[in-house]
C-alpha cells in the first residue's frame, strides 16, 4: 500500500489505515488505481467503485470479486 500511495515512510501511510477494511469484505474486492481522470472514466465505465483520492492524485476503487475468484 506504501508503494501504490507513493509514501517514502511508512508512518505517511498509517494515516490511511482506518480506511481498510478488517473483515472478510476486504479478501472479496478486488482493487485498482487510476493516475487520471481518463484511467478513473474507464474504471468507471466497467462498475468499478471510487474510494477516495491520495494526497498524491491517485484515486482508488474497489470491485467485488464475482465467485470462485
Amino acid at each position: 500500500m506504501k508503494e501504490v500511495l507513493g509514501h517514502r515512510n511508512i508512518n505517511s501511510t498509517l494515516v490511511y489505515t482506518h480506511l481498510v477494511p478488517v473483515d472478510d469484505e476486504a479478501e472479496n474486492d478486488h482493487h485498482a488505481t487510476a493516475k487520471d481522470e481518463k484511467e478513473a472514466g474507464e474504471l468507471i465505465e466497467q462498475a468499478w467503485q471510487y474510494i477516495l483520492t491520495t494526497p498524491q492524485g491517485i484515486m482508488m476503487f474497489r470491485k467485488a470479486k464475482k465467485r470462485g475468484e
